[in-house]
């Protein structure tokens, strides 16, 4: 899928490749534009932009590229992806909507059978 037309446009006339991440998706900042030191307001800092690999889809963006994007950190990530703790996991984008989804028992969409109450729910009766 990728980005649209005036998006892919925007790109080849203006924008300067900084990075692909783990994905696929390509990121990139606008040429010759750089935080300008002392400006005020949203005017002042560089315009970047991702163009994802395949379906659109934000949660697919790792950590370390979306606070590059939010400009939280400055820098382009150069080691995206790597673990740098030994409890940090493997990132995996947002499932939701997906035939992977998580169906919890219950769900209307895993079959809607749930097991039967225990006895210690009583359901509330106007009087």
């Amino acid at each position: 899928m990728g980005a649209t037309l005036g998006t892919r446009l925007f790109t080849w006339l203006r924008g300067e490749l900084v990075g692909v991440d783990a994905f696929g998706n390509r990121y990139y900042r606008e040429k010759g534009q750089r935080k300008l030191q002392g400006g005020a307001g949203r005017d002042s800092r560089e315009r970047r932009w991702v163009i994802y690999k395949g379906e659109p889809e934000a949660s697919r963006v790792p950590p370390e590229w979306h606070g590059w994007l939010h400009h939280t950190f400055a820098e382009v990530p150069k080691d995206a992806g790597s673990k740098k703790y030994p409890w940090q996991k493997d990132y995996v984008p947002n499932l939701t909507g997906t035939p992977d989804a998580y169906r919890p028992p219950g769900s209307l969409l895993r079959g809607g059978r749930r097991a039967r109450s225990t006895g210690d729910y009583e359901p509330w009766q106007p009087e």
